[in-house]
């Protein structure tokens, strides 16, 4: 079975660490980040297969902006937008910079799962 990669960006902190656990239990190999700043740095040193991105972020790249950058460095990576802060202007325009699709927060951990599977091309989970 294969292992999928997974990169979690949100600048909540125990989100993120919360989320990556629950996919590292899932047999992914899971990796977190504060911000898309750091999503840039750590996509300029390997890949991954999917990439959960918080829109809202503080700094000078919230997750718009450091889509953009995804776009333009990586353009195969398969993006799933986050949010807790939704508009439909928000969510067309990060679909309209290739973004997968977008998820509302709190998000149900299986709704993620059937997202992420949807991004790696599957009809099911990835996992139960």
């Amino acid at each position: 079975m294969p292992t999928y990669s997974v990169l979690v960006v949100d600048d909540e902190i125990d989100f993120m660490e919360t989320l990556v656990n629950r996919l590292t239990r899932r047999k992914m190999e899971a990796r977190g980040v504060p911000s898309g700043e750091a999503a840039l740095a750590l996509l300029n040193e390997r890949t991954f297969d999917v990439i959960l991105l918080d829109i809202k972020m503080p700094g000078a790249m919230d997750g718009m902006e450091t889509l953009r950058e995804i776009r333009q460095r990586h353009p195969l990576a398969q993006v799933i937008l986050l949010t807790g802060h939704a508009s439909l202007e928000t969510s067309m325009e990060g679909m309209r910079l290739g973004a997968f699709d977008y998820l509302l927060k709190p998000v149900k951990f299986e709704d993620l799962l059937e997202k992420i599977g949807a991004a790696l091309g599957k009809s099911q989970p990835v996992l139960p």
